[in-house]
């Protein structure tokens, strides 16, 4: 059997199955909701045998017919970029469900439901090499986190789903539309196939009509990041989500664009993407400094790591549109720590409100006293999101440095200023919020970190360190797709990636 099926549909039986679970015992159904999406999580990390042991090319490969007419094929594989997305996934959804313990305490069938349903949706994203049916997946994750916002969000609950859905709809109209031309052009969905005609000339896509379907893929696929300016809904849904939502929408939903941009605009259109560069890698540095510069004036907690995220996934658009090595190896690894890092600050915002019943930051102040360990994660947290060396995003954010040094050192200096800044305004959060006098309803309600609160979030403070120092578990398999896609995209590959690559690359960045 094939183990990416049974981790790809397992999440869907889970679905179904909780949607049969009685309404009247809550407690059920948030068992079956956490052992379930462990077990996936565990089955999960057999995917990444073979990228550990230095496979190339795709694996766990299912490619059969689904529909006939137009010709569309269940196919999904994985390789050493997805494969980690995947597991980031996996990963999440457990964590999700706990951190739900005891703030959902109403519809809690359908939220565990939703739940399961969203990673069925993003694990088929990361796998799907059928245009449509990574089409189908992409709008299957659509909907369950516009719920998610809707019914378990706060006061402005309503306006920012709908907001989060026009948009996302909106970019995903345009991509429908450029891919019936492509099947209309090619008779196929299949993107191995396509990427073969492309490269023997039987599929001709050039000048303007490149750039127009280029065009349509990158806008449903900016607005995802989101790329400044399609940035404006991200806010809103992050300040009106349940804490679950935010995480899973920070660390997972937004990597769908960056994936999407280094899966299909790199490949399929490469004339259209590298004359598009420059005023794309513009954008990025204007959302990196723009973000950086809207967080330090916010006086909500969640609104600041909004717009934090803005800021740091500028810098994965820059790492792509460097064409270079290590810009892709630097973005792909940014993706990854941005998961991890910013859905912890999410996740410890989760645990402020839980106790305080407010985001902004004027209400807090001198948290360290009562909650010791709390202000100590919190911490540990905001410097791996800043990109303290040893910790996970340094590593990426070097990465991406180097590669856009590489090409126009302007960039870099330009991009390195948001570096700066986020130690400004992420520190400065810090300060306000945990040191100082605890005033009287700090003291009264702020405890320290429970045991399941513990549980949930040291898997990925571990993870922070091991991605800071031990990059080597990541970067080999990362670096031989990412090889893969400049291939494809025509661009001169200065060096092919190997084992001693990557290391060469961290020890620069030592």
């Amino acid at each position: 059997m094939n183990l990416l099926l049974v981790v790809l549909f397992l999440p869907l039986a889970g679905f179904l199955a909780t949607l049969l679970l009685p309404k009247d015992n809550p407690r059920l159904v948030r068992g079956l909701a956490l052992v379930l999406s462990l077990a996936i999580f565990v089955l999960s990390l057999g995917l990444a045998l073979p990228a550990v042991r230095g496979a190339q090319g795709f694996w766990f490969e299912a490619n059969v017919p689904w529909i006939q007419s137009p010709a569309i094929r269940f196919h999904v594989a994985l390789d050493g970029v997805s494969v980690w997305l995947v597991l980031l996934s996996t990963l999440l959804t457990p964590i999700a469900v706990l951190i739900s313990w005891k703030h959902i305490g109403r519809r809690v069938k359908e939220f565990h439901a939703f739940l399961l349903l969203l990673e069925f949706g993003l694990v088929g994203v990361f796998v799907a090499l059928d245009l449509f049916l990574f089409y189908v997946f992409w709008e299957i994750s659509l909907v369950p986190m516009y719920f998610l916002i809707g019914i378990w969000g706060h006061e402005r609950r309503i306006y920012a789903a709908v907001k989060f859905f026009l948009f996302t709809m909106a970019g995903s109209v345009l991509m429908l539309a450029a891919m019936l031309y492509i099947y209309n052009s090619t008779g196929t969905f299949d993107y191995p196939t396509l990427l073969a005609m492309h490269a023997d000339g039987r599929w001709h896509a050039e000048g303007a009509e490149q750039m127009w379907l280029f065009l349509a893929f990158f806008a449903a696929f900016a607005i995802k990041v989101p790329l400044f300016p399609l940035h404006t809904w991200l806010p809103d849904a992050h300040v009106e989500a349940p804490t679950a939502g935010s995480v899973m929408l920070a660390s997972v939903m937004l990597k769908m664009g960056t994936y999407g941009l280094l899966r299909f605009c790199l490949p399929m259109f490469p004339n259209a993407a590298r004359r598009s560069a420059g005023w794309i890698v513009a954008l990025a540095i204007v959302g990196i400094i723009y973000g950086a510069l809207v967080a330090m004036v916010q006086p909500n907690m969640k609104k600041l790591v909004a717009y934090s995220s803005v800021s740091h996934l500028g810098f994965v658009v820059l790492g792509i549109f460097t064409f270079t090595q290590a810009g892709l190896d630097g973005a792909v690894y940014q993706m990854l720590n941005h998961g991890i890092s910013t859905g912890a600050l999410f996740m410890l915002v989760g645990y402020l409100y839980e106790r305080r019943h407010s985001l902004e930051i004027a209400d807090y102040g001198g948290i360290s006293t009562p909650a010791p360990w709390l202000a100590t994660v919190f911490l540990i947290t905001t410097l791996a999101s800043i990109g303290l060396p040893a910790l996970n995003n340094f590593v990426g954010e070097y990465l991406v440095l180097q590669g856009s040094a590489q090409v126009n050192f302007r960039w870099t200096v330009f991009a390195a200023t948001g570096v700066i800044l986020s130690a400004v305004y992420m520190l400065w959060m810090v300060q306000r919020a945990f040191y100082g006098e605890a005033g009287e309803e700090v003291r009264h309600h702020m405890r320290d970190l429970d045991r399941r609160e513990w549980a949930a979030i040291l898997p990925l403070i571990v993870l922070m360190v091991w991605m800071g120092t031990a990059a080597m578990t990541f970067l080999p398999s990362i670096g031989a797709s990412n090889a893969r896609t400049l291939q494809q995209s025509a661009v001169k590959v200065e060096f092919q990636v190997q084992a001693a690559t990557p290391q060469k690359e961290l020890a620069d960045a030592r």
